[in-house]
């Protein structure tokens, strides 16, 4: 285990480079298993929770070569077990993703309920249903034992516009007998990244971006080189973190096609950024004050499925809006236990008020000290690093695996950027 030490109030400059969206890495390693062919993916993220993914590929018969720096290859030619590892499993949420695959691969799977962050419940019921809808059965006895006959296109009603759920449910049904409508579903730009991937590898689907997807089943899926595009949450972080240090940073490799609910939102507390091609330029002097609504009322920032603002994204505006003039809410309504963070934000300085699970009323700016820190999940692990190096004086941030779970070398990366932080074992 290690921890961060951090010296905050030093302003940053430079270049980053904008990493793979994780959340579209994951699907695609999983979509792998679809097909006996080789399949190279392109711009994938080096980080925990992708190499734990890759671990499990390896465990149940896939050959797994990293050819390069952020390009792996993938051969799941002879698949030995239909059994996840226990322990696996438990290290990452993204093992769900294996039941689509190689339910529509094999047959069968049997998956142990999987891990990940402490944000609240993370309901499974979305995944099994359209599963079931499609010609599963399901028997869970600690671990879900998910079998089928044969999968059978179906018109597909999702009852919540789950990401992970939604892919699941993709990857069963391109191999399925027939035509699936897929409804309600997930367009996150990690999902339009494995549909365009799975189409590329002969799949038909179509509708990719919107919420209705048509899926006309193959028998085959053949293999395929596939780039991934940025991950916008981080660029997202990395634009809060420009902000709150009074730096300017230049982002390239940002996609920023993906950020316009993102920029409204900033745009609500006085930041701003210029675009030039693939790249996003902050500059350093933004004007850090909050925009009323209409009629001079408080704003607020709140989560919802996509286009909407992305819930990842909300402690990081936590924290972004303890340094703006001004009153802002912020509103999580996925996850009931996301902003319990606030209350290390709170000891460090931060004047914010907790309403409810859901809703903090931030008032800023406040003057930050620097503090002991536990990173309770990956964003908001991100939002301490950045608190940490817009307060004053030293902050230790610890558990800091769940921050580099879904930011690969921050530390590293951050440093050639000016920033004094170090890690060190605890």
């Amino acid at each position: 285990m290690h921890k961060y030490i951090v010296d905050g109030g030093f302003p940053l400059k430079g270049k980053i480079k904008a990493n793979g969206n994780k959340n579209a890495a994951l699907p695609c390693i999983a979509a792998a298993l679809l097909t006996d062919e080789a399949v190279i993916l392109e711009n994938i993220p080096e980080i925990e929770d992708v190499l734990v993914m890759l671990n499990i590929l390896e465990k149940i018969g896939c050959e797994v070569k990293h050819l390069k720096k952020h390009t792996f290859q993938i051969k799941a030619s002879d698949i030995k077990t239909h059994e996840i590892p226990v322990e696996l499993a438990k290290a990452v949420r993204a093992s769900i993703l294996f039941a689509g695959p190689m339910l529509a691969r094999l047959g069968k799977v049997q998956l142990p309920p999987p891990g990940g962050d402490v944000i609240g419940r993370r309901r499974l019921d979305t995944h099994f249903l359209a599963l079931l809808s499609l010609g599963a059965s399901i028997d869970h006895d600690g671990a879900f034992n998910i079998s089928t006959n044969k999968l059978v296109g179906k018109n597909v009603f999702l009852d919540e516009a789950s990401v992970t759920a939604t892919e699941n449910a993709i990857m069963a049904a391109v191999l399925a007998e027939g035509q699936t409508v897929m409804e309600n579903v997930a367009s996150e730009p990690h999902v339009q990244d494995l549909c365009n991937m799975l189409n590329q590898m002969g799949a038909k689907i179509t509708g990719v971006g919107s919420n209705i997807l048509t899926i006309d089943g193959v028998k085959k899926l053949k293999g395929t080189t596939y780039k991934i595009g940025a991950d916008f949450m981080e660029v997202g972080s990395l634009i809060g973190l420009a902000a709150v240090t009074r730096s300017e940073l230049e982002i390239t490799d940002a996609d920023p096609q993906h950020l316009r609910m993102v920029r409204i939102a900033y745009n609500k507390m006085g930041i701003h950024w210029e675009t030039s091609g693939s790249s996003i330029l902050v500059p350093s002097g933004q004007k850090m004050r909050v925009n009323p609504d209409f009629g001079g009322a408080i704003p607020k920032i709140d989560d919802a499925p996509w286009p909407g603002f992305p819930p990842d994204l909300t402690s990081i505006m936590t924290v972004v809006a303890t340094q703006i003039n001004g009153t802002i809410l912020i509103h999580e309504k996925m996850f009931e236990s996301r902003m319990f963070f606030v209350d290390k934000l709170i000891a460090m300085g931060a004047g914010i008020i907790l309403c409810d699970p859901h809703r903090a009323v931030v008032t800023g700016p406040s003057r930050l000290r620097g503090s002991d820190l536990v990173s309770p999940d990956v964003r908001a692990g991100m939002a301490m690093v950045i608190a940490a190096l817009c307060a004053e004086g030293t902050s230790e941030i610890h558990n800091v695996y769940q921050i580099e779970r879904g930011y690969e070398n921050i530390c590293e990366r951050l440093q050639l950027l000016g920033a004094r932080i170090k890690r060190l074992p605890e």
